[in-house]
């Protein structure tokens, strides 16, 4: 992509209204365009940015044989009234509106009553289990207050998945699965060695359920950490019980600040008895079906990663999850400065390697101001000083020292 025919442009400026510190870089560098509080546009590079999340979370997902679908964002009031939570006292963030006809309808909040109606059309036996689905899905909550940029918004993609099996022992099973597969997502995105699996409050049929907390100051929960044990627990199951359960003191730990990134979820059979999903087992009898979920916020992922690896001139993008691996600045408008500059963009998408191409007539300072604030990982500077000199100017988003590399050296590193 040159730069010169992308439409957005980066600015010095974030709005007056945005306090968030993830949502005033990527509105500055043009990732994405806030529309009212809590719900944001994500322009081209931002969607990048997601696109390549979702394939880091899909990879997983599909690595747990999971099957990938899309849901309605319209759902129906009597599915919900199965489980009681198409009532406003119940569920108080729903959006909802009527169809011509008068007919009640709700806008997807989540997923989870209607995924179960739909797979009650194709559950019958106990060899259709186990079995999982998931989806990468925009959601709408009508939350009271959203002001932590798109870390917490009222319309945001998320990725829900579910998982049926035919007993507890195999939803243990999926279910630890689930949680490896999640710590590789976290992993790859960069925040693993800050996300920490932690107990929360597991509901009618389990003990625990668990969280995926990243240490973030931006993060609107706080966790009790025991670094050394890796044991991270949030306030609402932080008692006696539960702490000599899991061998560790109240003293022991550490309260840090956290957002939350992925939760998993062990349903049980209630949802299943209320909404009467069941299969026939070996013996020919009618037995329900057992639920997991497990969620992990798509767009508030991203809002996480630009506060935690930003710095002090813009967002600090890992290289599998940037819009483009390389900021190609040309510096100057000589022929032989354009020719070699061209020729190296060329070169290296034919190499496969993504570059966002700064042909403007502008400033080399404005150029890599800009170069800072998008986070891409790599710089590389064609002019007519490295001409000159047969090399290229390189530079990693994460250093400050430049390097005079050959076009054999400089496709290495970035083909590494």
């Amino acid at each position: 992509m040159r730069v010169s025919n992308l439409f957005t442009k980066t600015s010095k400026t974030a709005p007056a209204d945005e306090v968030a510190k993830n949502a005033q870089l990527l509105i500055r560098a043009g990732y994405v365009h806030k529309e009212m509080a809590g719900v944001y546009a994500y322009l081209p590079l931002g969607l990048r940015v997601l696109e390549n999340i979702k394939k880091i979370v899909r990879e997983e997902m599909d690595s747990l044989s999971s099957q990938e679908l899309i849901m309605t964002g319209l759902q129906r009031k009597e599915t919900w009234e199965t489980t009681g939570r198409w009532d406003d006292e119940v569920v108080d963030i729903w959006f909802k509106s009527k169809l011509k006809d008068g007919t009640d309808v709700g806008f997807g909040w989540s997923h989870e009553e209607p995924i179960i109606e739909m797979l009650k059309h194709y559950v019958e036996s106990y060899k259709d289990l186990p079995m999982s689905v998931y989806q990468f899905q925009t959601k709408l909550r009508n939350e009271v207050r959203a002001k932590s940029g798109i870390m917490r918004g009222r319309e945001f993609v998320m990725k829900d998945m579910y998982s049926c099996s035919t007993d507890a022992q195999q939803h243990e099973q999926f279910y630890r699965a689930a949680i490896e597969a999640y710590k590789r997502v976290y992993d790859r995105l960069g925040i693993g060695s800050d996300t920490y699996v932690t107990f929360a409050s597991g509901g009618a049929f389990t003990q625990f359920s668990h969280e995926f907390q990243t240490i973030c100051d931006a993060g609107e929960d706080v966790i009790y950490l025991h670094r050394d044990k890796n044991i991270a627990l949030n306030e609402e199951v932080l008692d006696d019980e539960n702490l000599a359960r899991l061998g560790v003191a109240r003293e022991e730990l550490e309260a840090v600040k956290t957002a939350e990134v992925g939760n998993i979820f062990n349903f049980g059979t209630q949802k299943s008895e209320d909404m009467d999903f069941a299969f026939t087992n070996e013996k020919g009898e009618r037995q329900l079906v057992h639920l997991g979920s497990y969620g992990i916020g798509i767009t508030r992922v991203m809002g996480v990663i630009a506060e935690k690896l930003s710095d002090d001139k813009g967002l600090v993008w890992p290289d599998n999850i940037a819009p483009y691996r390389v900021y190609l600045a040309r510096i100057g408008t000589d022929e032989s400065v354009v020719l070699a500059a061209d020729k190296l963009y060329d070169s290296l998408q034919e190499s496969g390697i993504s570059v966002l191409y700064d042909d403007r007539n502008a400033r080399p300072g404005e150029k890599f101001a800009d170069a800072d604030l998008l986070g891409i990982p790599h710089r590389v500077v064609v002019s007519a000083r490295t001409q000159e000199q047969g090399v290229f100017e390189y530079k990693k988003r994460t250093e400050t020292e430049t390097m005079a590399l050959d076009a054999e050296k400089l496709k290495s590193i970035l083909t590494a």
